[in-house]
């Protein structure tokens, strides 16, 4: 009876692949940053009707942005800006807050909280787009669009000489008071 002739094939195994590394692209660099030029706003503003980069032009200004009216974290920064007021006044600074609430809910919170700087509105969002301060958040897992809590020190040609994102509010106009002695 014929033997079975033993194959002499080896069963190659062909090298694997390396696993694709996951590269982490940085995430883009927040803008306007310091040294950028400020883009340019008009909006409603309590107090002065309009506030916009044009006429704030020649003068240094801080640009807050704050999610919502009349909502604890908001009224203190707000609050904070009012009490620094008359310190920013001498140095001729102008500050002016800025979300998305009507002008009349901005009145309504000026009123009760007694703020004398102006607060735009910014219905659509477009100038906080620009500012970059329209992000996706998250609250008790619950995703959403909102404003993320950010000031900009602005010069009187324009450009952005300090920002502040992700602002925590307990200590953070006296964070810009000591940009500005530093300027």
């Amino acid at each position: 009876m014929p033997t079975a002739a033993k194959s002499s094939r080896k069963t190659i195994k062909k090298p694997a692949k390396p696993a694709a590394k996951k590269v982490k692209t940085p995430a883009p660099a927040e803008k306007p940053a310091a040294g950028d030029r400020a883009p340019a706003f008009s909006m409603k503003a309590t107090k002065i009707g309009s506030a916009n980069s044009a006429a704030l032009k020649g003068k240094l200004f801080v640009l807050y942005f704050y999610p919502k009216d009349d909502t604890s974290g908001c009224t203190a920064e707000a609050c904070g800006f009012r009490d620094a007021l008359p310190a920013f006044s001498k140095l001729g600074i102008a500050v002016v807050g800025v979300s998305k609430d009507s002008i009349e809910s901005h009145e309504k919170f000026a009123k009760k909280y007694q703020l004398t700087f102006p607060l735009a509105s910014d219905p659509e969002g477009k100038v906080c787009e620009q500012y970059g301060v329209w992000k996706k958040k998250s609250m008790y897992g619950r995703i959403y669009m909102g404003i993320e809590r950010s000031t900009f020190l602005i010069d009187a040609k324009g450009v952005v000489r300090a920002a502040w994102r992700k602002v925590s509010v307990a200590g953070h106009v006296e964070a810009v008071k000591k940009a500005l002695a530093e300027l």
